[in-house]
Formats: C-alpha cells, structure tokens, sequence
C-alpha cells in the first residue's frame, strides 16, 4: 500500500476521556473547535495561517466575545479534523489509501488551499492521489470504498469517478501486461496471468460501487460477456449466502441482500450474448424470492431459465416456498410456471428434425427426479403433483421408471388417500413404458391400485408370449380389469379351479401338435416352472383373471379358428409352440 508523510514534529495531541484532545505546549490555548461531540483546544496562529474557512469563522465568534467554533458535518469526523491540525502544527502525520480520501475532502472543508499558503494540504493531497494511490491496482479499489463514508464531498471532487476510470482501465489492460499485484484463489497456469485477474478484487466493493465500475466495464465494449458472467457469479458467491434458512431468518441482511441480488440481475449479459448457467440463474431466482423483491425481476429470472430449463438440477430447483404461509416445503408452483415457459415457448425449438428432442428428454428426466423428491412432502396436494407431471410432452418420456418412482413415494407418504385418487395418480404412468425391474416391483407394490398391478401382470404375460404383434394399449388393459371389484374375494368356478390344471392341459395340446419335440417341451416346461413369484394379493386375482382367459382359449380350440394369435403361457414354453395358434378374446 503507498503512504505519504507530511511534517516532521513529534506528537503533541492528547486526550482526556473520549470527548476532549488538546496540544500539549507551553503557551495556553485560545480557541476550542467542536467536531460531533469532540472538543478540540487549540491555538488560533498556526491554524488561522492554513485553514481560510477558520479565519471567517474566528472574525465570527470574535464579534460575539466567543472563542468556540463549531464545525457542522465535519467530512471524517473527529479523527480527520485532528488530522488537519496536526498539519497545520507541522506535526508528522501519515496518509495511505484508506484516509486520503476523508482527508482531501476535509482539506476542501477547511479551504487549505494555494489561494493560502503555497502547497498546502489541498495540493500535496491531489498529487499523491494522482501520482501514486491511483496508479495502484488495489489502492485505487480502496480508495473507492472510502469514497461512500465521504459523500457528497467526494463526488463533488470527483474522486469516486477518478477511481472508477482508473479501475475500469486496468481490467481492460491485456493480462500479459499485468505486473502488478491481484487477487486470485482459483486454479490458474503456473506462468500467465488469467484474463479475469480482475475479478475477486472487484468483489470488495459494495453493491453499488460494484455496478458503477461494472457499467463502465461493459461500456468500453471490449471484454467478452462470458467474462462479465464469471465476475458476476464471484461476486454473487462473495455476498449471497447459500442457505435458505440464511436469507429468510436474517432481517438483518435483508435488505443488502436485496439490493446485490438487483445489482446483479441488472448486470448480467442479454440472453443473445452468453447463457448463464441455470445453477446461477436459479440461485439468484431464490433471493429473489425469499428477500421479496420486485416482481419484475422474478419474471426476467424465470424468461432466462425457462429456455435451459433442462440444465438445470434437482436440488437447484428445491426452491422453498414462501407462499401459503410456508404450507408446502418446496415451491412446486414455480417449477410448473418454468415448465410451461419451456414446453410452450421454447420446447418446440429443441426438436431435430426426426422430431427428437434431446432437451424434452432431459427435462422429463428432471421433473420425474423433482416429483420424487417432492413427493415426501404430506401437504403436497395430488392435484399439484398430478398437474407438474401431465406437463411434461409425452415424448419426453421414453421410459416411465421415473415417474413411477415418484408414485410410488407419494402413496407411501399419503397413505389416506382415496381409491379414486389412487387411481388417478397411477392413470399418469403408461405401463408399457415400465422396465422388467420397475414391472416386477409394481407387481409387489402394495401401495398400488389392484387395477394397476392388473395392468402390469397381463402386460409382463403378453411379453412372455414372446408376440411380435403389437402389445394390447393400456386402454384395452384396463377395460379387461373393470371387474376387479366384482372378482375381489369371490370363489372361481370349479371349472376353472386351477391355473395349473389349464395350462397343463394346453401344454398337452401343445406337445401333440410338435411331435417329435416331446423331450425339448420337456425342458422348457421345467425352466417355465419359474415364474413370477406375486404377492397373494395380485396372484389372487391373476389366477382369475387368467382362468377365464385359458377357458376361452379351450373353446376357440374346439371351433378350430385358425386365424387367432399365437398365445404361449410361460416364458420358456414360447419358443416351443409358436406354430400351435389359439384365441384370446
């Protein structure tokens, strides 16, 4: 840091207790100046020689037999005051970049200029101002800081303005030019100075000092904005805190918290220029949120992050809510506001030209993930839930794994649900899109609507078939499990009495029309003997179900239709007996 002295005699203010300082001399005071609550007595000759502003206040008090000054809005304060006096006593006083800047302006306060005595403090301080502490990277960030406890000294002398030029034109200077001393705690090449050297230091600044440098920045137009994004989320790092509970129970910061989040929106790069990641975008959307601010700024918050919604993660997206009275834990009506944006504005945009969409995919990814962590949530009501999952575009979702994990945690949750409601949460998964594990723990669930289990039991017996044809739609599956209700704890007819008994006498059917094949349906029937191991429940109502289907089978073995489908009963006997067709109504 550069330093200045000025005088050459030693000491010779005291104090006594925090309201009076004196000089210590043998030659009696004759004026006392009033600084805020502090007295200062002092002598009238070597103040009166450098300060003009005194002598028109000592002609003053003179006039009415006083000898008591008193200095209004003092710039500095007590201590600056005794800082001027001790130059006018020609005592050793020091200045650096902290002090300057209240001591220019009081010089200005006091008139210690040349129109006085030939350099005098007003002189002596622009040159040191110019010539070294604004010729200096850090000194010159100082400098402005010390600036704020000053006003409107210091912007009427135009000293804030100088340190911004200053500032603003060593961050443009070519980093291979950079030879003085920065700050910079990221990784960085061993040899070369990184092109944003500039940006921790600026991190110092208040708000508003920070956007008064970061305009002039921008405006000189030679700094990319990829650039100008990675200062802004330092400084957004520096300031804002992370926690939530932070932001919310800390009335304290509010209010500054408030305006670095507005200084920040209000700097950040047009959309056409640079993206900004959505993790930040979303972190500034929280303060924005939970500080209160305006409502305008929320909105330009969810335009940019709608179009990279599909960026973003789960756990930036876990806003909490402020709304309803803290209600529900996670705000899961922005979410559904930036999925609107998204799929109605945007999503269109992403689609190639097959008519796939990389990003759709990424954010039904997201929102299933989103869902299930949501789901946890008792409050959470299932027309929310439901609503946030029907928005995302069918194509979005290739695989429905996801969503039926979120089901699955919200029915354990919201164990009170009705059967209606049930039903309806599961109506938002297609079966045919669940994995062999996601089937074979659905097929377990408890939680799950007989209707549903149904659902994937027929679903997990068509493909075990082994049929090329086209699966039978979700429509078609339900209408055949409208009688669950009826079929529920009542006897199957004796004719149907055992599953096992009619696939038996199928296989039977089966062998004779393969032959020579006796010993290969052998085999497969003893590896079929593995099947779905069902919870009593599901293979209940399996059973009777698939006993009218068999019964049926008999009898259009009788008509000899020879036009039906292929049916096989066990995943092993499939291949075995594909040219034997029977039919499933």
């Amino acid at each position: 840091m550069k330093f200045m002295k000025l005088g050459s005699k030693p000491d010779a203010f005291r104090s006594e207790g925090r309201c009076i300082r004196f000089v210590m001399s043998e030659l009696p005071t004759d004026i006392i100046v009033h600084v805020d609550e502090v007295r200062f007595y002092l002598h009238k000759f070597p103040l009166l020689a450098k300060c003009n502003r005194l002598q028109q206040l000592v002609l003053e008090v003179v006039e009415d037999r006083s000898d008591e000054i008193i200095l209004h809005d003092f710039p500095g304060g007590p201590d600056t005051f005794e800082l001027c006096a001790k130059f006018c006593y020609g005592i050793t006083v020091t200045l650096n970049a902290h002090n300057v800047v209240a001591a220019r302006c009081a010089a200005e306060y006091l008139e210690m200029d040349d129109g006085v005595e030939k350099g005098n403090l007003v002189h002596k301080l622009e040159v040191f101002l110019n010539t070294s502490v604004l010729q200096s990277w850090k000194d010159s960030i100082i400098v402005f800081q010390m600036t704020k406890s000053s006003l409107p000294w210091s912007e009427e002398l135009k000293i804030a303005r100088r340190c911004i030029e200053c500032i603003a034109s060593k961050t443009l200077v070519d980093s291979k030019n950079v030879n003085w001393p920065y700050t910079y705690s990221r990784k960085q090449g061993m040899h070369r100075v990184p092109s944003d050297w500039w940006v921790e230091d600026l991190c110092e600044l208040d708000a508003d000092l920070y956007k008064r440098v970061m305009v002039v920045v921008k405006s000189k137009g030679k700094l990319s904005s990829d650039t100008i994004r990675e200062a802004l989320k330092a400084y957004a790092a520096r300031w804002l805190p992370d926690s939530h509970e932070a932001l919310i129970n800390d009335n304290e910061h509010t209010k500054k918290n408030t305006i670095v989040v507005e200084t920040i929106i209000s700097l950040l790069p047009p959309d056409e220029c640079s993206v900004c990641s959505c993790r930040f975008l979303l972190k500034l959307l929280k303060v924005v949120i939970l500080v209160g601010a305006r409502d305008a700024l929320r909105e330009e918050l969810i335009d940019r992050i709608s179009i990279q919604l599909h960026k973003a993660s789960v756990k930036s997206l876990l806003i909490p809510s402020k709304s309803g009275g803290g209600i529900i834990m996670y705000d899961v009506d922005l979410v559904q506001s930036l999925v609107d944006k998204f799929t109605t504005h945007i999503g269109s945009s992403f689609v190639d030209e097959n008519g796939n969409s990389e990003a759709l995919v990424a954010l039904g990814k997201l929102i299933d993930c989103y869902l299930s962590e949501v789901a946890n949530d008792l409050n959470l009501s299932i027309s929310r839930f439901t609503k946030l999952a029907q928005s995302i575009p069918a194509s979005a979702r290739s695989v429905h794994d996801g969503l039926y994990t979120a089901i699955d945690i919200y029915l354990k949750e919201h164990p009170n649900l009705t059967k209606a409601e049930k039903k309806r949460i599961c109506n938002l998964m297609d079966v045919k899109k669940l994995s062999s594990e996601a089937c074979v723990h659905a097929v377990q669930n408890e939680q799950l609507p007989l209707r549903t289990v149904v659902q994937v039991l027929f679903l997990e017996q068509w493909k075990a078939s082994g049929r090329s044809v086209q699966a039978p739609s979700v429509d078609a599956l339900a209408s055949r499990t409208t009688v669950e209700e009826e079929w529920d704890g009542r006897p199957v007819s004796n004719r149907h009495c055992s599953l096992k008994q009619q696939l038996g006498s199928l296989k039977i059917n089966v062998d004779e029309c393969r032959g020579g094949n006796d010993k290969r349906s052998k085999s497969m029937s003893e590896k079929g003997s593995s099947s779905l191991l069902l919870p009593s429940r599901s293979r209940r109502l399996f059973d009777k179900l698939w006993a009218v289907k068999v019964e049926t089978v008999k009898s259009s073995e009788t008509s000899g239709s020879s036009r039906s489908p292929t049916v096989c009963v066990k995943r092993r006997e499939a291949k075995s007996c594909r040219h034997v067709r029977y039919s499933i109504s």
